[in-house]
């Protein structure tokens, strides 16, 4: 308490808070009119089965008052009918209106009946329509006189229809009187077999209010104010926001929530303090590229440290709102690590006999320094070793004496030890093990019996002072000898004969056999090797001066790790070798992943006939195993008896496994050179298992070997139990064919020469073993976890099984699926480690439960989506959830430069007075107020929304000029329609073809040109039932639709009806008409009349097109939109030939939208808005300014109509001052486009063209570098040449690389010169201040307003320096501006409105449930 009050003290001693806090809100609805939840709940259950449907609707006879009563009766109904989790995903579908589309597409398709006047409720009985139920029986009496009507797939047929009945189609809507009675009848009916009773949704007084949507994400993105390109114009104030909290209260340490609810009574209190700290808090500065380094680290770790009821809370909050936490120490104290080495095996190289040079943790060298592991979160320097007493680095050198490299790896330990670098050191040494050996014959066993005597007789430190001193005299590139070491001992032990310490009696022998026994078990390599904390280091890292940087880098990096583990409080001695991945030995073959399988299929009769009948397999007990080894050798040489010998005793230790043995002999089988391989086989047949185990077992060990070739009886080695007659009945036979078939197996199969040895794992192939090499039972250990935690354990739970052919299975099955290539399937995922690496969120218990993997970095765009779905999952489903922190080190630049919102809710809301709130919305609430933002929406894919209702500039948000909240509406404007058509003659994309979208009344909506990229194309409409055909001309004259996927159509179709109400891509095959196999669509004499939906949504009658210039451009904000609309009065006021503009809708403002009709009429030129949705296949640019590059280049084949056959693009912030018609005439000499070429004669500014020196250069090859600003396009030429497939295609290779297309809409052309040639306009067409010079500019045509990278001088103050008229252009917009406002309040604009609006195809909806 004493701690809130002085924080309470202080706030009143520093400031005062004043106002509301600046916040940000935005708002999805539809254009259409809500639907009735009941309806929505309806298709829900239509969804699972049309029985639920009916059954649903059958339970629904009154409506409540009141809309909590409404929404409680819906869910009590349903919750007979579903389970508790389909419930909860009802409550969910309800939330995001998911099947609001459905419903509203039986409404359209009412529309199209159309409904009797006066009828709340209709039927339709064979295209005759009525509400009186009087006249339904005459209807029925003549309906086999008229056609059936046309059903659709998602229509809900009674499920006692007869085929051969009339079809009635009732639209009414559930819940009210007049479906109950219209009902109740059909029924009757139905049920007596006298109709086909279909059921369709019909809402005879739609509602006034919109859909709020739902599942969608809002960024409020930093931008960068390098160049300013903020509007100076002044709006007006909105409302100020209610202020509500963050759902993550947490603010620099205090818990506001849980303070609100210990102290009510300072509730005000506590609300300024929070605000200050918010504020506080908000006052961003730049971080230094060392600080960023570690930022996902910090996040996973501050995540990780909360209650695990809060942690998706923290993860959400953290990264939404990354840039005001990244800093001031919010993310502070502590990392957290599961790097790449947590995830490989480790060697434990502590083992006694590894001679340790120091121990920081009882040295008295080390005594100055701190013990305690919170050093390890002390801020310091970066790059700084901190110098804490305990073992946390280990250094590990496996070393032969004799090797040419040891004195220099001794050098470099030397070096670490004298200059007191946290660093524990250790040494073995490797060297002969010959008892025949002493230390006066062998420098190797001279140094380390002269170690060990001068270790016993001072201590380590010194033993290891004296091996430098013996290195020391080493010449150069020369080898240690045993004068050396005789040198040095000599010298400091005068007095000792130096062959009681290095002669054949010598006492200080230890360590020496066990050394290089460990040394061959690790499986490391050749020496030397160098381990850090048991990590063997790379071959090329082991260069003296290589060396010293690896092991210093690793200290630092492993540093960051035990920070980690110290903050979670998770560390202890010895911490990472008792690790559960550590293993005694590594195996690179093992652990490789090029592997070869053996086809173990019962297809393979011969192989199949090998497992049962010829492999002799120990473990054959009924059991089943998982893992089955195959050991393949001449058992009859040493080599091959040591692998079988280290087989069966891991066998012995293990459970899983069983073994198989397959004899290769070395030589031509006879019973003389096969006593130890006829005597296995033998057993075997005649034997219990674990008598002919054991027995085996003897056989293989070497001094039984020696026996037997030494004349010795084989019943000698029998083993208690064994029938002794038997066995040697069989084992003295002369029958020799299962060596020979063994033989054969190995040559033909296993692809092995004679005597070669191999293991045969689970089908895998694991050989041939080299001569000499090492497999040990420590290698079946590997072997025996890897097959277990990949595939073995798995199936055997799947199988369940103790027949004893139950491990064949599984060794078949393992076999098999092994060997696949991976595709994607659903496969269960397990993690070495999630300890300190993941959010664990436990199931309830005693439930069925879904298990979820999530694996993401907490400072990525993936993360500020993950956080809140996950939360929303969570309290849909019982889940057991881990969230693996993946994060990513070493950041050079902050992840994450935006703010985030994700408006989903598992849950309809309400009211207070128990009414439905008004809807989701996304809240940026507390927002820093000295930044510049811009706000864009992540929708779903087949969404195209459309900004409908701000004052405020969205592109350039500046809070401290806002009073008190940016609230931005958005509108769903289209459902898109994607899919994908072939030419099934060609197989190839048909270029150029069109479709349209319409209805039997109004067949041209919206039409659309085929890419010739994946065969995509794309069509806007809103949900309901639709007519898609091949369009009127060419198309259609030439083409034909042969086959299609995702319609409602029959196959045979040419007319296709496409009712949309999902999101599933239509699949198109289209082929040439026997008589057209010749022609083309794009050829040079083709000519397209209709223009369709083109000219449909222009408010001027079209004049001929040679007649009319077609001008391009884009804007997005107020301020270019200010630009734009000054270059359209530059070009009305000197082009004489009448324009049309064309601009791209997606990204401008409604302020702009509403004005542009109102300006059309007064200066008399026609505009067009167009739009295409950035296809989900190609590449995605997340930043807004480079998506608006995207749309200057990549797309201009397919936004406009085949009627406009030329193109100009001109810059929203340029300057005309010539007559257009004399680039729209220009020749561009075959070219599919012309581009000014970038000015060079301002000399100053060479230092930054870009384009002279390096990949530029040679690029373009003497060519020019082209800006963008203003350029001519031939369209016919364009399509014909496949330019913008070909853009595309180079755009989706360049695009993967962040540093590639800096400048997307200039240097993709330029980098496509070669492909596609521009034709370099003279280069008065485009003057820009920056690259020409002052000279240059009276002979402009155009001026554009080019940033300058010199001076970075505004926009605004540029084009009033700059450009003598554009004061006055900008003068005459405001004054025709405020005209137009002057007229809207007095309400006579209504003729001024855009016409695009009242055609069905711009008015529609979607949803995605979580996408």
């Amino acid at each position: 308490m004493w701690m809130l009050c002085a924080a309470l003290l202080a706030l009143g001693s520093v400031c005062s808070v004043n106002g509301d806090s600046k916040a940000v809100t935005t708002t999805l609805t539809t254009k259409w009119p809500s639907t009735p939840l009941l309806l929505e709940a309806s298709e829900f259950l239509a969804e699972e089965s049309q029985d639920k449907f009916w059954d649903f609707v059958e339970t629904v006879v009154h409506i409540p008052d009141t809309d909590l009563a409404y929404y409680d009766l819906i869910l009590k109904r349903a919750s007979v009918l579903l389970s508790p989790v389909q419930l909860n995903l009802l409550k969910l579908a309800l939330s995001l209106r998911a099947y609001s589309s459905t419903v509203y597409s039986f409404q359209q398709i009412a529309s199209n009946e159309p409904p009797p006047p006066g009828c709340k409720a209709f039927f339709n009985v064979h295209g005759q329509m009525s509400c009186d139920t009087e006249s339904l029986k005459v209807m029925l009496d003549s309906a086999v006189e008229r056609p059936k009507p046309y059903l659709f797939k998602g229509d809900h047929r009674f499920p006692s229809a007869s085929p051969d009945a009339p079809v009635v189609i009732l639209y009414a809507e559930l819940g009210t009187k007049e479906f109950s009675r219209f009902h109740q009848l059909m029924l009757a009916k139905a049920n007596k077999g006298l109709i086909t009773y279909v059921l369709r949704h019909f809402l005879s007084n739609p509602s006034k209010g919109k859909v709020h949507l739902s599942g969608y994400g809002v960024e409020l993105a930093i931008k960068n104010q390098e160049y300013k390109a903020k509007d100076d114009t002044q709006v007006q104030s909105m409302m100020a926001a209610e202020s509500e909290n963050d759902p993550v209260d947490e603010v620099q340490g205090f818990l506001f929530g849980k303070l609100k609810t210990i102290y009510p009574e300072l509730k005000e209190q506590l609300k300024e303090l929070r605000k200050h700290l918010i504020e506080s808090t908000n006052e961003m500065a730049p971080l230094k590229v060392w600080q960023m380094q570690d930022l996902s680290f910090q996040t996973a770790a501050r995540i990780l440290a909360a209650p695990s009821v809060d942690t998706l809370n923290v993860m959400r909050d953290l990264s939404q709102n990354f840039p005001t936490k990244y800093f001031k120490g919010t993310l502070a104290a502590g990392l957290f690590i599961f790097l790449t080495y947590f995830f490989l095996y480790r060697i434990n190289p502590f083992f006694l006999f590894l001679q340790w040079i120091n121990n920081l943790e009882t040295d008295g060298r080390y005594a100055s320094w701190p013990s305690n592991v919170q050093e390890l979160l002390r801020p310091t320097f970066p790059g700084v070793i901190r110098q804490i007493r305990k073992n946390f680095h280990n250094l590990v050198m496996i070393l032969d004496p004799t090797h040419e490299n040891t004195a220099e790896l001794i050098s470099v330990a030397e070096m670490f030890y004298s200059n007191n670098i946290p660093l524990r050191i250790g040494v073995v040494f490797v060297v002969n093990d010959s008892d025949e050996v002493d230390g006066m014959q062998d420098a190797g066993v001279a140094l380390l019996r002269a170690f060990n005597y001068i270790a016993d007789d001072v201590d380590s430190q010194m033993a290891f002072d004296a091996i430098i001193s013996m290195f020391n005299r080493v010449t150069s590139g020369g080898k240690l000898k045993v004068e050396h070491v005789v040198g040095v001992l000599e010298k400091r032990y005068p007095y000792v004969e130096i062959s009681s310490i290095l002669g054949p009696d010598s006492a200080y022998d230890n360590n020496r056999k066990e050394g290089k026994a460990y040394y061959e078990q690790t499986g490391v390599g050749p020496l030397p090797v160098v381990l850090y904390n048991g990590m063997p280091l790379q071959r090329e890292q082991l260069d003296p001066d290589e060396l010293e940087t690896v092991v210093m880098h690793k200290i630092l990096e492993t540093t960051s790790y035990f920070q980690r583990t110290v903050y979670l409080v998770r560390i202890a001695l010895d911490f990472i070798m008792n690790q559960p991945n550590v293993v005694p030995r590594i195996n690179s073959r093992i652990l490789s992943t090029n592997r070869n399988y053996l086809d173990l299929s019962a297809t393979s009769e011969f192989l199949s006939d090998w497992v049962h009948n010829k492999i002799v397999l120990f473990q054959y007990d009924g059991i089943i195993r998982p893992v089955t080894f195959w050991v393949v050798g001449d058992f009859d040489q040493p080599s091959g008896r040591q692998l079988l010998y280290d087989a069966i005793r891991h066998m012995k230790t293990s459970n899983n496994v069983r073994l198989g043995v397959i004899n290769n002999p070395s030589e031509n089988p006879s019973n003389e050179k096969s006593l130890i391989a006829r005597a296995i086989w033998g057993a075997m047949q005649t034997q219990t298992a674990n008598n002919a185990k054991n027995f085996i077992t003897k056989m293989a060990k070497e001094e039984t070997a020696q026996a037997l070739y030494g004349g010795s009886d084989i019943a000698e080695f029998a083993v208690g139990g064994m029938d002794v007659p038997l066995f040697k009945s069989a084992y003295e036979s002369s029958n020799v064919n299962f060596l020979l078939a063994h033989s054969a197996y190995c040559r033909d199969v296993l692809k092995l020469q004679k005597g070669q040895r191999a293991v045969i794992s689970n089908g895998r192939i694991i050989g041939p073993l080299e001569e000499g090499e090492i497999f040990n039972q420590d290698d079946f250990l590997l072997l025996e976890s890897i097959i277990l935690k990949t595939s073995g354990e798995r199936i055997k739970d799947i199988l369940n099984s103790k027949s004893n052919i139950a491990s064949d299975l599984v060794m078949k099955v393992d076999a098999l699926l092994s060997s696949q290539p991976k595709g994607e399937a659903r496969i269960e995922h397990t993690f070495a480690e999630d300890r300190y690496s993941a959010v664990k969120i436990r199931p309830k218990e005693e439930e069925v439960y879904f298990d979820v993997v999530a694996v993401v970095d907490p400072v990525t765009r993936d993360a500020q989506k993950l956080a809140p779905l996950l939360l929303v999952l969570k309290q849909l489903v019982n889940v057991n959830l881990r969230v693996f922190m993946n994060c990513q080190s070493k950041l050079s630049d902050l992840p994450l430069k935006s703010f985030y919102r994700y408006v989903l809710e598992p849950e309809v809301s309400f009211m207070a007075d128990s009414s439905f709130a008004p809807g989701p919305m996304a809240k940026f609430l507390d927002m820093p107020q000295s930044l510049l933002f811009t706000l864009n929406l992540n929708t779903p894919e087949s969404w195209m929304v459309e900004s409908v209702h701000t004052r405020y500039d969205l592109d350039n948000i500046y809070l401290e000029e806002v009073d008190s909240v940016v609230a931005a509406e958005y509108e769903l404007e289209y459902l898109l329609l994607e899919g994908h058509c072939f030419d099934v003659t060609t197989g190839q994309p048909p270029r150029g073809l069109q479709f349209t979208l319409g209805t039997a009344s109004d067949p041209v909506i919206v039409d659309t040109i085929v890419m010739a990229n994946l065969g995509y194309f794309q069509l806007k409409a809103n949900p309901g039932a639709w007519i898609l055909r091949l369009r009127k001309g060419r198309s259609d004259e030439i083409y034909k639709i042969y086959s299609h996927d995702g319609t409602d159509s029959p196959a045979e179709a040419d007319d296709l009806i496409v009712v949309l109400n999902n999101f599933k891509s239509k699949i198109i095959k289209v082929k040439k008409k026997p008589d057209m196999m010749k022609e083309e669509l794009l050829s040079d004499d083709s000519h397209e009349n209709d223009s369709g939906f083109w000219t449909s949504i222009t408010r001027y009658k079209a004049l001929p097109k040679d007649g009319v210039i077609n001008i391009f451009s884009v804007a997005s904000g107020h301020l270019y939109e200010r630009f734009l609309r000054i270059m359209m009065m530059s070009v009305l006021k000197h082009t004489k030939t009448p324009v049309k503009f064309w601009f791209l809708k997606n990204y401008l403002s409604p302020t702009f939208k509403e004005f542009i009709p109102y300006m059309a009429e007064k200066y008399g030129f026609q505009y067009e808005l167009v739009q295409y949705k950035w296809p989900r296949w190609l590449h995605q640019q997340t930043e807004k300014q480079r998506i608006i590059w995207g749309y200057k280049i990549l797309f201009l084949d397919v936004l406009f109509p085949l009627a406009v056959d030329k193109i100009l693009f001109v810059d929203a912030d340029q300057i005309v001052r010539t007559d257009l018609k004399e680039l729209r005439d220009f020749d561009l000499e075959g070219a599919p486009y012309g581009y000014t070429p970038f000015c060079e004669s301002r000399r100053e500014m060479d230092g930054y063209r870009f384009w002279t020196s390096g990949y530029w250069a040679s690029h373009l090859a003497g060519r020019k570098y082209h800006i963008s600003a203003l350029y001519v396009v031939d369209l016919k030429k364009f399509r014909k040449i496949a330019a913008g497939d070909r853009l595309r295609g180079q755009y989706q290779g360049l695009s993967q690389d962040p540093n590639s297309l800096s400048n997307l809409d200039q240097d993709l052309p330029n980098n496509m010169i070669h492909q596609v040639p521009i034709k370099s306009l003279p280069q008065e067409w485009l003057w820009c201040e920056t690259w020409c010079d002052d000279a240059s500019k009276k002979k402009a045509k155009t001026i554009d307003l080019c940033n300058n990278p010199q001076t970075k001088e505004p926009k605004l103050q540029a084009a009033v320096r700059i450009v003598a008229e554009w004061s006055d252009y900008d003068q005459e917009i405001k004054r025709i501006y405020n005209n137009f406002l002057e007229e809207k309040e007095r309400g006579t604009t209504d003729s001024y409105q855009q016409t695009d609006r009242k055609h069905p195809g711009e008015t529609n909806l979607s949803f995605s449930c979580l996408c």
